[in-house]
């Protein structure tokens, strides 16, 4: 029986309209032909169709006049390609391979950065399966102009090994600076598509400010704390020992300057997208901070937050007083954090996501199923393994592949 099987890919491409698809596949139906793959693509109006199936080698003949008939009623090109039965068992055989997603994000994306970007990708020796636009259609205008608010992102799912995934990713992340976009890098596995806790840095991560400074501003000691949070935040100094000095720094403060800058915290473009899209979709969100638990349980009341751990001001007779209470949040007490949330979550831990930008944030970042570096220090954009640094905090749906006709459902 096995040498009367023919095996045959039909290819059509042309003015897309209703009905297209189903007159071809009645065709093939009406000879009890079997298919074996399918997939289509729409761009602009613009129809790219392929069938792949299996028929008795003395009906395809038949077949494919009938095919070739109704092609040219519909005012569609048809194609087709005789497979023979060894490279059809040898396709088969890849389904097995490792299978990773690249995600490219910005402003939006130009042809340069889809040739550099997909010419590592065949230098490693993987091949491009599927292709998508997660973002929506773009008015021209705003595609010319590159507007604060535009948006593009394109998600590519490869398969195969790559030859050094190390330097895949460092290529991809030189790529990212040298012009300007941003890019993620992903096993396609199933904790991927199941991501169930996201924890976040709250000071330059969520909110456009560092507290700590602006209490110094309001104690009329800003240059000396801001000067001693770049050091930190750049990695220059150790964390701990730079709070204890910083936080001595505010004794005195009125507690009611603490109220009114969290009411004037500059939000992060893009987290209210976000916050309303993860709670919608059922994830566990935490803030996890070096800052200050007064302005976390603000905005954990603000946007449904689930958990907030971060250091807690000593606050006597309505004044600070230039201590702290209980144990500091430092970078490695957030790793420990989030190995706690995942566990009292009954998450594996790949089913996490880290967000953040200082030095303080690595040691989460490292440990998290997803480590994203947002708008972040060189040491740690150097070390994180995702970035997002040209759009908003609501740059994080993409990488966990949401689409734009999901994220702007009311």
């Amino acid at each position: 029986m096995e040498n009367n099987i023919e095996l045959i890919l039909i290819n059509i491409s042309g003015q897309d309209r209703p009905g297209v698809t189903s007159a071809l596949t009645e065709i093939l139906a009406n000879y009890e032909a079997n298919i074996l793959d399918i997939g289509q693509a729409d761009i602009h109006h613009t129809l790219s169709l392929g069938i792949l199936f299996k028929t008795d080698s003395r009906r395809s003949g038949d077949i494919l006049k009938e095919l070739l008939f109704k092609a040219s009623e519909l005012g569609v090109n048809i194609r087709f390609s005789p497979i023979s039965i060894p490279d059809y068992a040898e396709w088969v055989s890849l389904q097995g391979k490792n299978r990773y997603v690249i995600t490219i994000l910005g402003r939006h994306i130009t042809a340069k950065q889809i040739a550099a970007v997909t010419k590592v990708t065949a230098n490693q020796g993987l091949n491009i399966d599927a292709i998508q636009r997660l973002t929506g259609r773009m008015p021209l205008a705003e595609a010319d102009e590159c507007s604060s608010s535009s948006k593009g992102c394109i998600e590519f799912s490869v398969r195969g090994t790559p030859k050094d995934y190390a330097k895949m990713q460092s290529d991809f992340m030189s790529l990212a600076n040298e012009l300007e976009f941003d890019i993620s890098l992903q096993q396609d596995t199933l904790y991927r598509r199941c991501r169930r806790l996201i924890c976040f840095d709250m000071d330059s991560t969520l909110i456009e400010t560092e507290v700590i400074d602006e209490l110094a501003e309001k104690a009329g000691v800003g240059a000396q704390v801001r000067e001693i949070t770049e050091r930190a935040m750049r990695g220059e100094i150790d964390f701990r020992e730079s709070f204890k000095e910083r936080v001595a720094f505010l004794k005195g403060l009125d507690v009611s300057v603490m109220q009114e800058i969290a009411e004037n915290l500059p939000i992060t473009e893009g987290v209210e997208r976000l916050m309303r899209v993860l709670k919608r979709a059922g994830y566990k969100i935490a803030i996890l901070s070096g800052g200050f638990t007064y302005f976390g349980n603000y905005l954990k009341h603000k946007f449904g937050i689930d958990y907030v751990y971060a250091n807690e001001l000593e606050i006597v007779d309505g004044k600070l007083t230039g201590n702290y209470l209980g144990e500091i949040v430092d970078g490695q007490r957030k790793a420990e954090l989030l190995k706690l949330l995942a566990q009292v979550e009954n998450v594996d831990i790949a089913q996490t996501i880290a967000v953040g930008d200082g030095a303080n944030d690595l040691p989460m970042i490292t440990v998290a199923g997803l480590g994203i570096a947002f708008h972040a220090k060189p040491k740690v954009k150097q070390t994180a393994r995702q970035s997002i640094s040209t759009i908003g905090l609501d740059g994080v749906l993409y990488f966990l592949g949401f689409k734009d006709s999901f994220i702007n459902e009311p």
